[in-house]
């Protein structure tokens, strides 16, 4: 994150095509930019490309961005990644929403409540949601971490609201699922 009270400035440079101020930008916000790729696209040089694509889109589009406060900079450029994975996954053609996954039935244990992931590393938690089907995947991120509604989904995805609602439920069951499995082993483990 770049220093408070300094992020008009640098981009103000930015858009005038200073290359230290870019250098600045891309410095500071690559690594959050990549995190950001990596919970949409499991695949690493699908991250590397849409990574790169979006920061080709953020500098050739800078002129369009207004500031509208601390964090504004941040929120837009996540926001142009978002949209750059979400085309990545458009442009392959196939539906990842159409074949629900049946490995995991519906009165699965624990489904119904959260399940306790403060013992759980972040790394793991991670892995589970990039093992997750593309469909479940990238709604479960769109729900959870981009905030968006069902509809909003529905819209950005190109499927129904009741769609995106049980794609997330199936992610949700998977998760819970796969979070308890990872208890059991580490308390059999201790």
């Amino acid at each position: 994150m770049l220093a408070e009270g300094t992020e008009k400035r640098v981009v103000e440079r930015a858009k005038n095509g200073d290359r230290t101020a870019i250098r600045q930008i891309y410095d500071c916000y690559s690594g959050y930019l990549a995190a950001t790729c990596s919970r949409f696209l499991p695949d690493p040089t699908d991250q590397r490309d849409v990574l790169q694509d979006s920061f080709v889109k953020i500098f050739t589009s800078l002129d369009k961005f207004d500031f509208k406060g601390e964090g504004s900079l941040k929120a837009w450029m996540r926001q142009v990644t978002v949209n750059e994975a979400l085309k990545l996954l458009r442009k392959r053609k196939r539906s990842p929403f159409v074949k629900l996954e049946l490995d995991v039935p519906d009165d699965d244990v624990g489904l119904e409540e959260e399940p306790d992931v403060g013992d759980v590393p972040r790394q793991v938690i991670q892995g589970f949601v990039q093992d997750l089907p593309e469909g479940y995947r990238t709604v479960l991120n769109l729900y959870v971490f981009e905030e968006k509604s069902h509809r909003e989904i529905s819209r950005l995805l190109g499927i129904s609201e009741s769609t995106s609602a049980s794609q997330l439920h199936r992610a949700r069951q998977i998760l819970a699922r796969k979070i308890k499995e990872y208890k059991e082993k580490t308390v059999i483990k201790r």
